[in-house]
């Protein structure tokens, strides 16, 4: 193990999340996993034997014999990645970070606390800085929690934050048709899908409407104050595996046209890119111009599923513009970004 490389855990590893994580992490040239943690029907197994791999690639060979162990401190690592379920993450998270531990969560425990970062580098990278006060605020030593949103927020948010920086917004409708793999494995019954989309998947729309907000918000003296922008999100599962689509409408402070939003949101860069860190997609947003794109088959897996795909932007007669996002919601939706946040918090200082 090089001297440079920072050693991981994940929590929940074993579930959908955490296996996505171990998929990612392989060959990180910065982050090497030595532990993983699940429950106690795991713990004491080697992860090939405890987990059910549900991914397209095999189990990476260097996690194949490490053994589960619980979720508690004492892992043998710096930084932990937690996949962990609501139901029991946010006691777990914060023993990890009272423990001088790292956490890079995907959970919605934390989320809106006001002195946790919410973050997507491309969106906000500047939030990172309320861990300075978190770890005062709650007597943390080397240790913080930080977040990154929901999966179908992320890419409203990416494509909502160039528009909002050039143009100003002050209203979003935003309809969602959400992948299978967002509910986890086993997921919806396949007699409830099948022939069939539903209309409501439980929190969803309250996490887009409220996780947008602090996304879009300022960082200043120390506090994160949430953008003023009203969002109305309704959320629907569809009969599709990966890639969440979401159909956005966007009244605008100042005007513009077809041409005007492309060149925004085609143009953007972050911190990631600029930085050149190891996750980043090279074009964070990619504009199609086709009027039949994005496809979830086709475009779920641009930049390695790291990039949000937009198309069909047109004039909106009841807002002003609208158009259509496309996001791998496991990949850039879950843990990807979570592993790019931690890439980021490097550069900034936190995970020495």
């Amino acid at each position: 193990m090089s001297k440079n490389e920072i050693k991981v855990g994940i929590l929940g590893a074993t579930g959908a999340v955490g296996q996505r994580f171990v998929q990612l992490l392989e060959n990180h040239p910065w982050f090497r996993v030595t532990a993983l943690a699940a429950s106690e029907r795991s713990a004491g197994k080697p992860y090939s034997e405890a987990v059910t791999w549900r991914l397209d690639t095999p189990i990476p060979a260097a996690v194949v014999e490490i053994p589960v162990s619980l979720c508690e401190p004492g892992l043998d690592c710096d930084l932990v990645f937690s996949g962990l379920d609501s139901a029991v993450a946010g006691p777990i998270e914060a023993a990890f970070a009272a423990a001088d531990y790292a956490v890079v969560s995907n959970s919605k425990n934390h989320r809106m606390d006001e002195d946790v970062p919410l973050l997507v580098p491309e969106v906000n990278a500047d939030h990172c800085g309320i861990i300075d006060r978190q770890r005062k605020r709650r007597g943390y030593g080397r240790g913080f929690i930080a977040t990154n949103p929901n999966c179908s927020t992320i890419g409203l948010a990416m494509a909502l934050k160039p528009i909002a920086d050039r143009f100003g917004i002050t209203r979003v409708a935003v309809t969602t048709m959400q992948a299978l793999s967002g509910a986890g494995y086993p997921g919806v019954s396949s007699l409830e899908i099948l022939d069939n989309v539903l209309p409501y998947i439980g929190e969803e729309e309250e996490k887009m409407e409220r996780e947008t907000l602090k996304l879009l918000g300022r960082f200043h003296d120390g506090r994160i104050k949430n953008a003023r922008t009203v969002v109305s999100a309704q959320c629907n599962r569809v009969h599709v595996q990966d890639g969440h689509m979401e159909c956005v409408s966007v009244a605008l402070e100042n005007e513009t046209d077809v041409n005007g939003l492309a060149e925004a949101l085609r143009n953007h860069r972050g911190p990631p890119q600029e930085l050149g860190l190891p996750f980043a997609p090279r074009r964070p947003i990619i504009v199609r111009d086709e009027p039949d794109r994005p496809q979830p088959r086709i475009d779920r897996d641009a930049e390695n599923g790291m990039a949000v795909t937009v198309g069909r932007i047109r004039p909106c007669p009841v807002l002003d513009m609208k158009f259509v996002v496309l996001s791998h919601n496991t990949v850039r939706g879950a843990a990807g970004t979570a592993i790019l946040n931690a890439e980021l918090l490097r550069t900034r200082g936190f995970l020495d």
